[in-house]
C-alpha cells in the first residue's frame, strides 16, 4: 500500500478532525450499548417480544376455535 501524500496542512487538519469525529461516534455508541444492556432492559425486551407474539396468536387461535365452540353449543342435546 502506497503512502498518501498530503498537499497542505489543511488536508491533515481535516483528516484529524474526521478521525476525532469517528472516535467520538464510537465512544457514544459504546455508551448507548452499555446503557441498553441492563437486566431490566433485557427482561423488558424479552417480555415485549413474547407479548407481541402471543397477542397476535390469540386472535388466530380464537378465530379457529370459535366455530367449533359455537357448533358444539348448537348441536348439544337440550335438557341434559
Amino acid at each position: 500500500m502506497e503512502t498518501k501524500k498530503y498537499s497542505s496542512y489543511r488536508d491533515l487538519e481535516i483528516l484529524k478532525l474526521e478521525k476525532d469525529i469517528n472516535y467520538q461516534k464510537l465512544v457514544l455508541n459504546v455508551q448507548k450499548t452499555k446503557e441498553s444492556i441492563t437486566p431490566q432492559n433485557i427482561v423488558n425486551g424479552f417480555i415485549s417480544s413474547y407479548t407481541d407474539y402471543f397477542s397476535n396468536s390469540y386472535t388466530k387461535i380464537l378465530q379457529s376455535v370459535l366455530p367449533y365452540v359455537i357448533g358444539w353449543f348448537i348441536n348439544r342435546k337440550r335438557g341434559n
